[in-house]
């Protein structure tokens, strides 16, 4: 399934802002269904020059192999590489997502490539490594979650007309419920970004 070094040239312009105006998001999850193509998307995310092909397919294999691009031994490079030369690669330039150069191994994003930021969800550090979700922000989730528990608990308790939860209507008991939400977004606005 190899695409033929011409085809890049060969696309219009207007071909690509035609397949941008109809891209779908059963699309873009369809393309984003395999690994490497997301990996290869974010290698691609934050550079705004042509890549060679090599780099990104190395950079790739470290992620898959969750090692680093010099500790990769020649049969992780080269089926990763063999697999983005051959389908991936060509794959995504076909959708306008990035633009390929098979003959000369050149790539970098295209005019779809903005559509599938949103979806690449790992960020990177400076290194390349993998960053996985600040500890904070599973905490604060953690606290949405058990106030939203709570929330319906006693709410629920006061309709039903639950000892000792009649002591205020359902109506009241909702305004404090809200009120704790207003107070937990407050908090999470004042001190929830420090790391």
């Amino acid at each position: 399934m190899s695409a033929s070094s011409d085809a890049p040239q060969s696309r219009s312009v207007d071909d690509r802002e035609d397949a941008q105006a109809s891209l779908s998001r059963d699309k873009i999850f369809h393309i984003l269904q395999t690994q490497r193509r997301r990996d290869a998307l974010r290698y691609l995310k934050d550079r705004e020059e042509p890549v060679e092909m090599r780099a990104l397919a190395e950079q790739v294999a470290a992620w898959e192999n969750d090692t680093t691009v010099a500790a990769l031994s020649s049969d992780e490079r080269q089926r990763v590489y063999i697999a983005l030369y051959q389908s991936h690669l060509p794959k995504l330039d076909e959708e306008g997502v990035i633009d390929y150069n098979q003959s000369r191994g050149i790539v970098e994003r295209g005019v779809l490539a903005d559509e599938f930021d949103p979806y690449l969800d790992v960020s990177d550090d400076e290194d390349g490594e993998q960053v996985e979700p600040a500890e904070t922000e599973t905490q604060w989730l953690d606290y949405y979650r058990h106030s939203t528990a709570a929330g319906i608990v006693v709410v629920l308790l006061s309709w039903l007309g639950v000892p000792p939860m009649t002591v205020l209507g359902t109506g009241q008991w909702g305004a404090l419920v809200v009120a704790a939400f207003g107070l937990l977004s407050l908090a999470h606005v004042a001190f929830g970004d420090r790391d």
